[in-house]
């Protein structure tokens, strides 16, 4: 009895995760870039380190996010599987 609700759980989930696998298929993909006035402006200048430090700063603004993300993700699966 148990093994059915075990195996039906996996099956669950791992529909769940197809299904995830799926919609992120087809979600727009975003540019790592900035807008195109910033960039208008930042390529008339002709200094290049400027361009490089601003898309280095979008980029890592943009990783924090995820990587909080993550961790979370990560502190809640050892909790599950600790709790096994």
């Amino acid at each position: 009895m148990q093994t059915k609700v075990k195996r039906d759980k996996r099956k669950g989930i791992s529909q769940k995760l197809v299904w995830l696998t799926f919609a992120l298929c087809f979600m727009p993909m975003v540019s790592f870039s900035q807008c195109a006035m910033c960039r208008a402006a930042l390529e008339s200048t002709g200094d290049n380190s400027k361009v490089e430090a601003v898309n280095d700063g979008i980029v890592f603004l943009m990783a924090i996010p995820y990587i909080i993300v993550a961790g979370i993700g990560f502190v809640v699966y050892k909790m599950y599987y600790k709790k096994k």
